[in-house]
């Protein structure tokens, strides 16, 4: 059992202190990244007076917002389909939902550039859009499917017993029921079209650059702290989001 723990207290210093190490050195005073001169904050003041890091901020809120309403409702709408109603190609139709959790991320990216070349559609933030949409579907579909797994039929059928309609018993039982899974699953489809590179990489055209686009254009000019400070940021956005969907979800 003690060699258990120490082999999985490896893993964890293997998977996270590198992480640690980068924001560590966030608040470094010296440029150069490894040698530790003093503490400072003042490349997250840089940060704030970037254009173009805010910019590519502006743009990943933009498409992190408008594809977490989308996905949010159509993937909310999938979910109630596929748990309730049984019909010609459910099961295909199954399939076909989960693919964008299955297949690799640069497969996906390939597709979905090959489709909007073939429909002469130019890359612009929009294309960004449909693609994040595209694969955040799938994975609201399976959070709120979870918790119309588990919700209890009961429920709807004593409301019907006691007089409402269809509609009412929706709005006042069913959507009430599911709303932490929805709001799990739309914090989790933020979070996911925040962080987005490889699919976003593929479908950006000029002047939509998101914020992850622009640390990989700032990385090949070497690791600096300014890139470390922008890279705690949004790790600590990313994984306050995944607490808030996680609590969200076992409630």
């Amino acid at each position: 059992m003690n060699r258990l723990t120490s082999f999985a207290a490896g893993v964890f210093l293997f998977l996270y202190l590198p992480i640690f190490i980068l924001v560590i050195y966030s608040f470094n005073a010296n440029r150069v990244v490894g040698v530790w001169s003093g503490f400072t904050l003042d490349w997250y003041r840089t940060l704030f007076q970037d254009a173009a890091i805010g910019n590519a901020f502006r743009v990943s809120m933009w498409v992190a917002f408008w594809s977490t309403i989308l996905s949010t409702i159509l993937g909310t709408m999938a979910a109630f389909v596929l748990e309730r109603f049984n019909f010609r190609g459910r099961l295909t139709f199954d399939a076909v939902l989960y693919l964008p959790i299955i297949i690799p991320d640069i497969v996906m990216a390939l597709s979905t550039l090959l489709f909007f070349v073939i429909v002469a559609v130019p890359l612009s933030r929009n294309t960004i859009l449909i693609a994040h949409v595209a694969f955040n579907i799938s994975f609201v579909a399976v959070v709120v499917r979870a918790r119309l797994a588990d919700m209890d039929s009961r429920l709807e059928e004593a409301a019907a017993d006691l007089g409402a309609n269809e509609w009412t018993t929706f709005r006042r039982i069913t959507l009430p029921l599911l709303m932490p899974g929805i709001i799990a699953g739309a914090l989790l489809a933020f979070t996911l079209s925040l962080d987005d590179f490889v699919i976003t990489f593929f479908v950006s055209g000029p002047g939509s650059t998101t914020l992850p686009v622009r640390v990989y254009s700032m990385i090949k000019f070497g690791v600096t702290p300014e890139v470390n400070a922008i890279s705690t940021l949004m790790l600590l956005g990313s994984t306050l989001l995944v607490v808030v969907s996680l609590v969200l979800q076992r409630r």
